[in-house]
């Protein structure tokens, strides 16, 4: 059994946007999504401009998504105002509602580093190792190690 190796070279974006393909799609109904989500938000009152978001755009619904049941609540008494803005853009116009989900939004947070402190007895211990090491590498790593000790006071 033997393996044929295909040699393919990657195309560029352009002829992959160029083709009417899924890729070619899924790139315009972001772009779509994304424009609508500024649009919106353009004309949201300022406390409620970051808690909102365009989730999808299917079957002539765009889906918006909040944290808080309660900005949903004003923006479907807001519904018809926002139909309207939202028929102004183009692509939009087809546009016959909204479908609104609470969905927890959270922020990302990077996880807290865990730090480690070495005392300044730990780092005179490692030094001492150090100086009795013959070997030049693990001399290398011990000082290294020892560099990390807290300063004495």
């Amino acid at each position: 059994m033997s393996i044929k190796v295909k040699r393919s070279h990657a195309q560029p974006i352009a002829r992959l946007l160029s083709k009417s393909s899924d890729i070619n799609q899924l790139m315009r109904l972001s772009r779509l999504i994304d424009q609508a989500q500024r649009h919106l938000r353009a004309h949201l009152p300022e406390e409620m401009r970051e808690h909102i978001f365009v989730g999808g755009f299917s079957e002539g619904r765009l889906t918006l998504i909040s944290g808080q049941a309660s900005w949903l609540t004003w923006l479907r008494f807001e519904q018809r105002r926002l139909l309207e803005l939202l028929h102004q853009l183009p692509g939009f116009e087809g546009v016959s509602g909204f479908t609104f989900k609470v969905r927890p939004v959270r922020p990302l947070v990077a996880p807290k580093r865990n730090t480690r402190s070495l005392s300044a007895d730990a780092g005179k211990t490692l030094s001492e190792c150090a100086e009795d090491t013959a070997d030049p590498a693990l001399k290398r790593a011990l000082e290294r190690l020892a560099s990390h000790a807290r300063p004495t006071k």
